[in-house]
Parts: C-alpha cells; sequence; structure tokens
C-alpha cells in the first residue's frame, strides 16, 4: 500500500561516516530518547547480551516497524544499525541550528484509519506513540503551461486544469475520478499492518477482511469491479480503458506514478494509485508534514520499541550473517563481534546489499542471479539550503514541484526537480527568521557518471557543481529575485556517491524499477530458513507506507497467528 511521500529520498552529506557535526543521536517529538542510543565501538557498551530472539539489520522505516511490532509481540529484539543515527534514508541531521531531513519530505497523512490510512500511522497505533503534525492542502507546481497551486480534494484541482489546460482535461480528469475513487474501497479493504508470509494469513486477512471487501465490489457495479480486478495490472492499463488522450493528464499521471514508485504509469501497480488517488483526491482529504521534522517520526519508533524492551545499537556495521547447518543463526559485526539470533535475522538492508553479507554458498545461484538481474531506479542529486527568511516572499508554501519538459519524459535525467520547505510549517527546524530547504532529483540521476571518481578530485567537484545547477535554477524560480544563492548560510551537494557511501546503497539507487506486468517484488521471505529481508526492495515496494507495510508483515510473520490476531483486535482493524 504505497503512498505519494516523494519518499526514500536519502542524503547524507560528505562528512567522514560517523563525524557528522551537529547530528542529534535521535529526534523524539515529546522529550529525549528514554535510553541513551550506545555507541557500539565494543561489546562494553553494547546495550545487554549479545543475542536476542531476532536481531534486525538496519534502522530504517521499515527495520524499525519490524522491530517495534515484534517487542510489542514481546520477542527480544534488537535493531543493528551501521550509521551514527537511526533512521537510514529517513534519518535527520543539523548543521548551524538548520534541521534537514535526509529522506521522505512529503507525508500525505498520519492517520490509521478513513481514507487516508497509513500503515506506519497503524504501527504507531501498536506502540502508543503519536507523531504531532500540521496539516495543509496545496503545494505549488511549475509546469511548461504555467504555474499553479496544486490543491487537494475532488473539486479543486478542476479549477486549475480549466484555467492552465482547458475544459477537455476537466472532463477527462472527471472521468478518470469517477472511474477510480470506488475503486479505493476495494484496494483498501485489507489493512497491510493484517498479512503475513504464511498461510495464517488467511485467518488474519482473507477471512477478516472478505466481508468488506466483497461488499466494496458489489458498490461499484459490474463495470467497476470489473475495473478493480485491474488492481495487480499496470495503471496504464485503466487510463487506456477509459479512452483518456488528453497530453496534460496523462503527463500529470506519470509525474505521479513516477513520483509513488519510481516508475511511470506503464509500470506502476493501479492498487498503489487507486490508493493514492484516495488519500489526495476524496473529500476531506488533507497532507500533514510531522513539525519536528522526519527524525521525529524516526524518533517515536526508537521509543515504542524501547518502551516494550527492544534495543538499538549504533555505529554496529554488520560485516557477515552468519550461517550454521543451513540456518541463519546471528551476525558478525565488523568489530567482530558476534550477535547471536535465536529466531531469525531480519534484513533492512536492499535485497543485494543482503546478498553481500552472506557466504557464497547460502543461497541458492538462480534466487543470486534473479535478484542481480532486478533493473534498478538511478540515484539523486540533492541540495540542502539554509538562508534568511525575509528574502523570499512571505507566503512561502511548504512544497515545490518543478517540470522542465513534458516531452522529454518526468523519468528523465535534470528534468524534475522537488523541493521542501519544511521551516514553513515546522518553525523549530530553522533558527528563527531562517527557512530550511531540501530539493531535489527524483531517483533520475545516473550514477555511471559518477562511478569511480575520487571524492576529493577537482573532476568531481566541477560535476557537483555542473549537475547541482538545474536544483539552483528551479530553487532560484520558487524562492524569486531576492534570493541569491551566495548569502545561503548553508549550502549543501549530495551525490549518488553520497547515497552509496553513508547509506551503504548498491550504486546509491533508490530501490528497484520493478514494472507491473513484467515482475512483482520478492517477498520477505528467502530460500536460508530464518533470514527475513523487509524495506524497499521486497513486497509492497518503494515508499514510507509500503515499507512500514514490509516491515509489519516480517514482525507478523515470525509470531503465531494468536498473537497477530490480538494486535489486530486491539487496535480495533
Amino acid at each position: 500500500m504505497a503512498s505519494l511521500h516523494f519518499a526514500r529520498l536519502p542524503f547524507n552529506i560528505n562528512f567522514r561516516r560517523g563525524k557528522t557535526p551537529g547530528l542529534p543521536r535521535c529526534t523524539s517529538v515529546k522529550e529525549p530518547l528514554r535510553n541513551p542510543l550506545p555507541n557500539f565501538r565494543d561489546k562494553n557498551q553494547f546495550p545487554g547480551k549479545l543475542e536476542a530472539d531476532v536481531v534486525v539489520i538496519g534502522s530504517g522505516i521499515g527495520g524499525l516497524c519490524c522491530a517495534g511490532l515484534l517487542a510489542k509481540y514481546n520477542q527480544d529484539v534488537i535493531v543493528l544499525e551501521s550509521h551514527d543515527v537511526p533512521g537510514g534514508a529517513a534519518h535527520s541531521f543539523e548543521i548551524k541550528g538548520y534541521k534537514f531531513d535526509s529522506g521522505p519530505s512529503l507525508f500525505s497523512g498520519f492517520q490509521s484509519r478513513g481514507p487516508q490510512a497509513n500503515p506506519l500511522a497503524q504501527v504507531l497505533d501498536a506502540l502508543g506513540e503519536n507523531v504531532p503534525c500540521a496539516s495543509y492542502n496545496s503545494w505549488m507546481v511549475y509546469i511548461p503551461e504555467g504555474e499553479f497551486l496544486s490543491r487537494i480534494g475532488p473539486s479543486e484541482f478542476y479549477k486549475d486544469l480549466d484555467t492552465y489546460v482547458g475544459p477537455e482535461a476537466v472532463q477527462e480528469w472527471k472521468k478518470l475520478l469517477d472511474a477510480i475513487l470506488p475503486m479505493s474501497a476495494a484496494a483498501m479493504a485489507l489493512p497491510p499492518i493484517s498479512l503475513r508470509g504464511d498461510w495464517g494469513v488467511l485467518s488474519t486477512a482473507a477471512v477478516r477482511y472478505a466481508p468488506s471487501l466483497v461488499k466494496s465490489l458489489i458498490r461499484m457495479g459490474p463495470q467497476g469491479a470489473l475495473r478493480a480486478s485491474k488492481l495487480l495490472r499496470p495503471f496504464s492499463e485503466i487510463i487506456d480503458s477509459l479512452d483518456i488522450k488528453n497530453s496534460f493528464i496523462r503527463n500529470w499521471v506519470d509525474l505521479l506514478s513516477f513520483l509513488l514508485a519510481g516508475v511511470k504509469s506503464d509500470g506502476v501497480l493501479s492498487a498503489e494509485m487507486v490508493y493514492m488517488f484516495a488519500e489526495w483526491y476524496k473529500k476531506g482529504c488533507l497532507l500533514e508534514y510531522p513539525i519536528h521534522g522526519t527524525g521525529s517520526v524516526v524518533g517515536v519508533l526508537v521509543q515504542g520499541i524501547q518502551k516494550f524492551g527492544g534495543r538499538l545499537a549504533l555505529n554496529a556495521h554488520v560485516k557477515r550473517i552468519l550461517v550454521k547447518n543451513g540456518r541463519a543463526t546471528g551476525v558478525e559485526l565488523s568489530s567482530g563481534s558476534i550477535v547471536k539470533a535465536k529466531k531469525a535475522v531480519v534484513s533492512n538492508a536492499s535485497m543485494l546489499d543482503t546478498l553481500n553479507l552472506l557466504p557464497p554458498d547460502a543461497i541458492p545461484t538462480s534466487y543470486t542471479e534473479k535478484i542481480k538481474a532486478t533493473p534498478q531506479c538511478e540515484s539523486f542529486m540533492h541540495l540542502h539550503l539554509g538562508f534568511d527568511a525575509q528574502i523570499v516572499p512571505e507566503n512561502l508554501g511548504i512544497h515545490h514541484i518543478v517540470v522542465n519538459d513534458w516531452s522529454r519524459g518526468v523519468d528523465a535525467e535534470q528534468n524534475v526537480v522537488l523541493i521542501s520547505i519544511p521551516s514553513v510549517l515546522g518553525k523549530e527546524l530553522a533558527p528563527s527568521g531562517k527557512h530550511v530547504l531540501h530539493a531535489y532529483t527524483p531517483g533520475t540521476e545516473p550514477y555511471s557518471l559518477w562511478e569511480g571518481l575520487d571524492r576529493r578530485s577537482a573532476e568531481y567537484k566541477r560535476l557537483k557543481a555542473e549537475r547541482s545547477e538545474v536544483m539552483w535554477k528551479a530553487v532560484e524560480r520558487v524562492l524569486g529575485s531576492g534570493f541569491i544563492r551566495e548569502k545561503c548560510e548553508v549550502a549543501l551537494v549530495g551525490t549518488p556517491l553520497t547515497h552509496k557511501r553513508f547509506l551503504r546503497r548498491h550504486r546509491g539507487t533508490y530501490g528497484p524499477a520493478i514494472k507491473a506486468g513484467e515482475g512483482t517484488f520478492p517477498g520477505h521471505s528467502t530460500p536460508l530458513p530464518q533470514l527475513f529481508c523487509c524495506g524497499d526492495s521486497t513486497f509492497p515496494g518503494i515508499g514510507v507506507p509500503a515499507v512500514a507495510a514490509s516491515g509489519a508483515i516480517v514482525a507478523n510473520t515470525l509470531v503465531p497467528v494468536s498473537k497477530h490476531y490480538e494486535l489486530l483486535n486491539e487496535l480495533g482493524i
């Protein structure tokens, strides 16, 4: 169940690993973490014994959700994080009083119920945690046709279409919404937190939620139910069946698809798009942003883990996964310490990076080759800025998107720039009278341009300046003539090498580029017993809700159906 979050957009600055100046060990929306996060340099600093029921590799959103639910299920769980802060691609960092989001910057909503139900919010509910948010209903769009404020809701976008495109676009957009919004009930009838990776899913999901699914299909009627049967097919098939021809509408849908899943409408699952449309274009929907930044989401997940007895170790780099008698039995850290896993090892690293942690003969060659053959999205360029708020318009919005040329395609390099200015809503994210800004090219920067470059070389610096110019120009367009780039108090450029270095992502990738109809995201179990995977390279895929769901599915799989059922009853889902 993915959602448009411009998500999994990681970034870290080019300081030495583990020495990021001013970076808080973890940000909490309520209070400092109840227990200090350990610096795992030797076994004497380890938080407790060197074993657990479940060892989780990596503290991305997926890994934290998995660990949180396992702790809630009364499992002894420890999360091992290679970096000096938790959060993976979603962590935050601070420089000169400016608190930067490294990853997700646009969240649709944090509700656990209703048309914007979010798997992450459901995990937070289970942990008894919440994230204070500010609500808003629009984002600014800069496209070849003009500039306009795109508003959330079923009718507001019609006005924008009529003004900037024409009545034909309005008619086709209405036709699209009329067809797919009723399908959202079917797409959302099965809560991701009800899923598990064994036959117990028949009890926790299929039987439990079959009546609501049947009711939604009956309400749709025969034609709607027929379209709903395409929820696991490419979204372009639904668009084609509706005879949508307007070029702007098709470009707009391609843009939303690409930002959601890293592929255009001919590659994204219809279920994902229908879910996203329900979040954005149903009556009463709003956007939300955590007022203390994305790091606060990480903070409350860590609090939840610790509250139920789970542990988190930082600077705990996993060197290899241990295999004994054909099963995953623990991990060895770069320090030489062994952490034993009595029940399972869960990797929140990508599938490709997980393979590199395994002995060569631990996994069948056919499985390894399949993972290695999975197409991957490209990487990113990022620009993080801190500047004086007085030089920019007072009515500045939080989110902006710039499309330079529709004809090149939304997935073309250097063509689309996303800009987030979270200090518009979260005043504490920047010093008084200042703004913090994050601009990025969304998974379109070719790693091949950077491969093999020395980060200290003149060539690398030249390429950084050249490839970041498109973001500078987009920022200047958004902020107006009063903005002068040379007057920024903080200006940081991140590259694909930054991604690979700090996040240990294969080629700095955004994640798998698996096209609907041509492939499926791998499940969470592996051919190696007791080894599971969660995160963006597993089902349901890329995006904050998707990775949260993946972590929940693994946690559910590792406990009896009875415990899983108790949790669903407790949540009232």
